[in-house]
């Protein structure tokens, strides 16, 4: 995990020894030898954790770490001093210290101080993420040949790292099979980060992707770290891969080759170890052949490709899936249905499911949402799954 390190201390000699230091063993490094400085970065949240020196020219360094002490965002402070005591430890610590040096500093305390701020900022990052991963409800599950086939496949790419291509239709779960991998490979404990390609003008996707530096273009009041950096030594999803424009591709194709890149309007490099996913609902062959997608691209992603079948051709699944769905609103809507009825379940295996799973959970939370019984019947389904609508 990349770390940015902040280093605050008005002695010049001691503040650059201790950036160099940092600077040998990856880090990287900004510096502030005063509180004000330091309070303006924290402000702008361009350091993740912060070397905080006590006697400074414009005050103590307990006091920013006392104003600081309410917000939730403040990254962890490592108190540093030559003057330092038990007592003042103790109230840097009652006000969040994270940890409490004192000089002359040992470099190897120094790292293991900040190797342990950095499982802290690991922590948020992942509970960042997993809010994010709650909030999907789009879910892929069966025990159908070409689910069992789609998944010994997907665990194969998990377990190499490979990148992969995952192609097929509008709401067919591509999203969820690229959670699959990230679950079932080494990585798993490691950070999932997605991106949806066509959600973003195409200025916007190389911040969104590489970060950028406060200043890079206008409105770019702080530093922003890209998703290739948060998922760093885990996954990056990028779906509808097809929307990148071509500008773009060729940044992506570089990143990918060279497992490195700038923020946008920085010129530190910064290396990742990232499995890249991506997926499509286009062809992209076709694509190719209009010139609208890069070859090269194509084939840097499509080490493997993993085809995620409509749910037409996977109908054995329906009802173990539909299953899922009612069990998941129960919890979600506070209701308590236990059943779905034989003739209701027919009309539900019998529909094409253009829209596929997706398609498929919005029907059955609309069911739920008209049933006042103990099982979804066909009345409770739209009207195109009853009988008289399918007869005309």
């Amino acid at each position: 995990m990349s770390l940015s390190v902040l280093v605050v201390d008005d002695e010049k000699n001691a503040r650059e020894n201790i950036a160099a230091f940092l600077a040998e063993n990856d880090y990287e490094v900004s510096e502030a030898e005063n509180i004000k400085t330091a309070r303006k970065a924290l402000q702008e949240g361009s350091a993740d954790v912060v070397l905080l020196d006590v006697e400074l020219p414009d005050g103590l360094g307990t006091s920013l770490l006392e104003e600081t002490a309410g917000n939730p965002s403040r990254p962890p402070i490592i108190m540093i001093t030559a003057h330092g005591d038990i007592e003042m430890a103790v109230e840097a610590m009652k006000n969040g210290a994270h940890d409490f040096l004192q000089k002359p500093i040992k470099f190897d305390r120094l790292e293991q101080s900040i190797q342990r701020a950095g499982q802290v900022v690991a922590m948020r990052r992942e509970l960042n993420h997993l809010r994010q991963a709650q909030s999907q409800t789009d879910f892929v599950l069966g025990q159908s040949e070409a689910m069992n086939t789609l998944l010994a496949q997907a665990e194969r790419a998990a377990q190499t790292s490979v990148s992969v291509l995952i192609s097929g239709e509008t709401g067919t779960g591509k999203e969820v099979v690229a959670k699959a991998i990230h679950e079932l490979g080494a990585r798993k404990d490691k950070p999932f980060m997605a991106i949806n390609c066509a959600a973003f003008q195409s200025t916007m996707i190389e911040s969104e992707l590489f970060g950028h530096e406060a200043g890079a273009y206008t409105g770019a009041e702080k530093r922003k770290l890209g998703l290739f950096e948060l998922a760093n030594d885990g996954v990056l999803f990028l779906d509808e891969i097809a929307s990148m424009p071509l500008d773009m591709q060729a940044k992506l194709l570089r990143a990918l080759e060279e497992r490195s890149f700038h923020r946008m309007g920085g010129t530190t490099l910064i290396k990742v170890d990232v499995q890249v996913l991506a997926a499509s609902n286009r062809n992209l062959q076709a694509l190719i052949e209009k010139g609208d997608f890069r070859e090269d691209l194509f084939y840097r992603l499509n080490v493997l490709e993993l085809n995620v079948p409509p749910l037409r051709e996977r109908k054995p699944d329906i009802p173990e899936l539909v299953g899922f769905f009612v069990r998941h609103f129960n919890m979600r809507m506070g209701r308590n249905i236990l059943d779905v009825t034989p003739k209701a379940m027919d009309a539900l295996v019998a529909h094409d499911w253009p829209g596929n799973i997706r398609e498929l959970r919005n029907v059955v939370e609309r069911a739920m949402l008209f049933c006042d019984e103990a099982a979804i019947d066909v009345a409770h389904l739209p009207a195109e799954f009853t009988p008289k609508a399918k007869s005309n």
